[in-house]
C-alpha cells in the first residue's frame, strides 16, 4: 500500500493600496505565510534614503520591503512595470490620518508620509522628501 502525502500550498491574501498623491504603493501578504508589506516609492526629492543605500543616485524610485519580523531590505529602483498613477480598481486609498494594521504590522499614512512597523519595531517612513529606515 502506498500512501502518498501532499502538503496543502501556502496560502496568502494580498491586499494593494497607494497613499491619496499616488506616490507610494504597497502590497501586503497576509495569511498562513508570515505577513510581509513591499512598497514603492516613485518620486524622491530631498537627500538620499537613510541609511544610504549601496549605489543608489540622487533620482529615481525606492522599494522597501519587510516582514512581520526581522529588518527592512530596500534596494533603489522601481520593481518593473510599477509606474506612479490615480487609483485603479482593487487598489484601495490609505487615506491621511489611517491607520492599518496587517497581522502584526501597522501602517500610518499622514500628509508627512507612509510609516510602516512590524511587530520587531523596524519599520520605515516614506515621503517625498524622505526616506528612512529604522
Amino acid at each position: 500500500m502506498v500512501v502518498l502525502l501532499a502538503t496543502a500550498p501556502v496560502l496568502a491574501d494580498v491586499s494593494v493600496f497607494q497613499t491619496p498623491s499616488g506616490n507610494i504603493s504597497c502590497s501586503v501578504g497576509t495569511g498562513e505565510a508570515p505577513t510581509d508589506i513591499d512598497c514603492t516609492i516613485f518620486e524622491r526629492s530631498g537627500p538620499p534614503a537613510t541609511p544610504r543605500l549601496a549605489g543608489c543616485n540622487a533620482a529615481g524610485g525606492y522599494r522597501f520591503w519587510m516582514s512581520v519580523h526581522g529588518v527592512v531590505k530596500a534596494e533603489c529602483g522601481r520593481p518593473s512595470g510599477l509606474v506612479p498613477h490615480g487609483p485603479e480598481r482593487g487598489v484601495s486609498i490609505a487615506q491621511y490620518g489611517d491607520t492599518e494594521e496587517f497581522d502584526g504590522i501597522v501602517c500610518h499614512s499622514l500628509t508627512s508620509g507612509l510609516e510602516c512597523r512590524n511587530a520587531d519595531g523596524h519599520g520605515f517612513s516614506l515621503s517625498r522628501q524622505r526616506q528612512s529606515i529604522f
